[in-house]
């Protein structure tokens, strides 16, 4: 399928910026505690991403907090991942998962926990004329290219993808994922949000358990309900999905 450019402007986050934090600092944590939480077996078991299991998606999840963490590493990983060649974020996801293969579990555990407060700390500080700047390269996203800020990836993105992980890992495990009002309920609303900008179309939104909510963008339009996290699974591709449900959302 080719690319299809349709965003004009780098894509900003919408969140304010001392809520964006907050994500980051509790899902970091979410994300250690989930880990503590797995036995022998639960490292071994498939994962809805293609190719990993669970000791996969933490070996990755470590390293993107590693990253998040100083300037020094994220230029490191770029540079390895960019002798890789093919698409930039497999290059970078499969390099983490590699350089992280050799660690036993319990070490994996003990250095997301240690190295979350700092990618939190580190995100924090990035300054807003650096958040405001262009990302370099263009990201696809349901098909379509589109560019960020820096901004997008540093506050809202790199909360998302330790999250979304947290809940692949809860499927796989069959363990099911703490969820709560005052966190994940905050995140699913911001993905609503996007999405319905995304697809620019009337729709009223109902999401039950305890990240979901209820919405209406516009009148007119169909009444959508399911599962909070069905949501989310649709909308990040994960799972199979039709009408506006198609719209999808990077996480």
């Amino acid at each position: 399928m080719i690319a299809t450019l349709t965003q004009a402007r780098p894509r900003v986050s919408t969140l304010d910026r001392p809520t964006l934090m907050r994500l980051a600092e509790t899902e970091y944590g979410r994300f250690a505690s989930a880990l503590r939480e797995l036995d022998g077996a639960d490292w071994d078991r498939t994962t809805n991403c293609p190719g990993w299991n669970v000791r996969d998606m933490a070996g990755h999840c470590l390293g993107m907090a590693e990253m998040a963490s100083s300037i020094k590493e994220t230029i490191r990983q770029q540079r390895l991942a960019g002798k890789r060649g093919g698409i930039p974020i497999d290059a970078l996801t499969g390099l983490q998962v590699e350089e992280h293969a050799t660690l036993s579990t319990s070490e994996v555990v003990d250095r997301f926990a240690a190295i979350g407060p700092k990618a939190a700390r580190a995100r924090r500080r990035t300054a807003g004329l650096v958040r405001a700047r262009r990302l370099p390269g263009s990201q696809i996203v349901g098909g379509k290219t589109e560019t960020w800020t820096i901004g997008f990836l540093t506050d809202t993105v790199l909360t998302r993808d330790p999250w979304m992980h947290r809940l692949d890992i809860a499927l796989a495990t069959g363990r099911p994922p703490v969820l709560t009002p005052g966190h994940d309920a905050v995140i699913v609303a911001d993905v609503v949000i996007e999405w319905a900008a995304r697809h620019g179309q009337p729709v009223q939104l109902t999401l039950t358990g305890p990240a979901g909510g209820r919405w209406q963008f516009a009148a007119g339009g169909p009444d959508v309900a399911l599962d909070a996290i069905e949501f989310i699974r649709a909308v990040s591709g994960r799972a199979p999905a039709v009408g506006l449900l198609e719209t999808q959302v990077p996480f």
